[in-house]
C-alpha cells in the first residue's frame, strides 16, 4: 500500500503491524452496486484501472520479469469504489491477494465476477476490455478464471476447519466456469 501512495488510487494507510492493517476512508460507491444500473461505465472504468495498474513502472520494488505485473487478486468492480457522479474509480480496495504474476489474471476475474454474479451483464463486457486496451483471447481469460477457482478451492480446503459448504461453492463454481462460453 505504501508503494502504491501516489501512484495508483488506494486507500491511504494509516498504521499496519503483522496483525492488522488500518485504513484510512475513501469517498465512493462500491462498483458492483452501481454495475446494474451503469454497466457499461462502470466496466469501462474497471478496464482502465486494471490498464493503469499493469502500466506502473515497479522499478526494483518486485521482480517483474517475463512480462509479469502487479496483479491485484481479486480485481474486479467488486473491489472498486467510484465517485457516484463522475464515476471515477476513487480506490482499488482489498490488496490481500495481490502478487507479480500474468496480467490476464486481473480483468479474467473482473470478467468471472460479471458472469458469475450477473450473468445478464455479460453482453456488457466489451467496455471492460475496451476500458482496458486489449482483449486477452477467450482460452486465456478461461484458463486464468479456472485456475483462480481451482486456487479458491485449494484455499478453503486448507481452512482449519473445512467449510463443506464453502468446498461446494467452489466445486460448482469451477464447473460453472468451465461451461462458460465467449
Amino acid at each position: 500500500m505504501t508503494f502504491l501512495a501516489g501512484r495508483f488510487p488506494v486507500p491511504p494507510l494509516i498504521e499496519s503491524d503483522d496483525s492488522h492493517v488500518v485504513l484510512g476512508f475513501v469517498p465512493g460507491g462500491p462498483g458492483q452496486e452501481i454495475l446494474e444500473e451503469r454497466a457499461n461505465e462502470v466496466l469501462f472504468g474497471v478496464g482502465r484501472a486494471g490498464r493503469a495498474l499493469h502500466e506502473l513502472d515497479l522499478g526494483a520494488a518486485y521482480d517483474v520479469s517475463n512480462g509479469s505485473v502487479l496483479v491485484h487478486g481479486d480485481f474486479g468492480p467488486q473491489n472498486m469504489l467510484f465517485d457516484h457522479t463522475t464515476l471515477q474509480m476513487t480506490a482499488l480496495v482489498d490488496w490481500e491477494f495481490a502478487h507479480v504474476g500474468d496480467p490476464v489474471e486481473d480483468p479474467a476475474w473482473a470478467e468471472w465476477i460479471v458472469r458469475m454474479h450477473h450473468p445478464h451483464l455479460a453482453k456488457q463486457l466489451d467496455a471492460l476490455f475496451d476500458g482496458y486496451g486489449h482483449r486477452p483471447t477467450w482460452r486465456r481469460r478461461q484458463n486464468a478464471m479456472l485456475d483462480k477457482c481451482r486456487w479458491a478451492l485449494d484455499f478453503v480446503h486448507r481452512w482449519p476447519k473445512i467449510n463443506a459448504q464453502s468446498v461446494a461453492m467452489w466445486e460448482e463454481r469451477l464447473d460453472a466456469t468451465a461451461r462458460f462460453q465467449e
